[in-house]
């Protein structure tokens, strides 16, 4: 079975995404929990066109990516889990947990090293929140992103099958968590228990800096609790705070050329984060 999901890789892949992305996208429209100033047609075709070029960026730098690190480390018995001959449940799911507590600091390291953070803004700089946000990432970030992510999987020896769940999953989970949607006060809590929530991320994507630099999960929502990163709700609510970062504000900085170029733009922010 293993062997037929890693064949089909692409295929899977390609086909949660797209079925996330559309039941994001429709929910949105059903019951959004902000109103948007900007319009899709003005963010939409810029924030998926990123997507495109990031997808190009790690196939042709790294043709192998994750999944393929994990095979080899697998085949040359490299890593925690090979050297232990770990049962491959255990395997797949404490891997799964050691990855996702990678990506929470990885997170957090893009935020406090102030030239990680020119490359990380333009995640932030969206002027909206929604579906798409959760996708918009400088393709020179994926590249950093996904070195550190095959380290990990090298010195965990992550199984295969655990790479590809956790990073099928992660994509589908941002999605989620970057949703303009609403949901019940009620089910939001108990959610966020188990995953990061809409409500929960949104606090991260304030201008305020003390929320920016909080509610760091993109997966799983303890981390934040156990490493005291984790805040309830925005001091503005979710209807009154404002969105994104100091800097990059007009409707031009939407477009992909202006997104690409800005880890080389200086701004306001970039000077109280290098002071601080």
């Amino acid at each position: 079975m293993v062997d037929t999901i890693m064949t089909h890789e692409p295929v899977i892949r390609l086909g949660i995404f797209t079925g996330v992305l559309v039941a994001m996208a429709l929910w949105e429209i059903v019951a959004p929990r902000r109103t948007q100033r900007y319009r899709r047609w003005q963010r939409w075709p810029h924030n998926l066109m990123i997507v495109a070029l990031d997808t190009l960026a790690v196939r042709l730098l790294f043709p192998l990516a994750a999944v393929g690190a994990a095979l080899v480390a697998t085949e040359r018995g490299w890593g925690v889990f090979n050297e232990l001959s770990a049962p491959e449940w255990l395997a797949v799911g404490a891997s799964f947990v050691a990855l996702d507590v990678v990506i929470y600091f990885q997170h957090r390291l893009f935020h406090a090293v102030p030239w990680l953070w020119r490359l990380h803004r333009m995640h932030h700089a969206d002027l909206e929140f929604d579906v798409t946000t959760g996708l918009r990432f400088h393709s020179l970030e994926i590249l950093l992103s996904i070195g550190i992510k095959l380290a990990a999987v090298v010195v965990l020896g992550a199984p295969a099958l655990a790479v590809l769940i956790f990073e099928v999953v992660l994509n589908a989970t941002s999605m989620f968590n970057h949703g303009n949607v609403r949901l019940p006060g009620w089910l939001d809590r108990r959610l966020r228990l188990f995953v990061v929530t809409p409500e929960m991320h949104r606090v991260h994507h304030s201008i305020v800096r003390r929320e920016t630099d909080s509610n760091f999960g993109f997966n799983l929502p303890w981390w934040d609790r156990l490493f005291y990163t984790y805040r309830d709700q925005p001091a503005a609510g979710h209807l009154g705070m404002t969105l994104g970062i100091e800097d990059f504000r007009e409707a031009r900085d939407l477009r992909l050329d202006r997104m690409l170029l800005q880890p080389f733009l200086s701004g306001p922010s970039d000077v109280k984060r290098t002071s601080s």
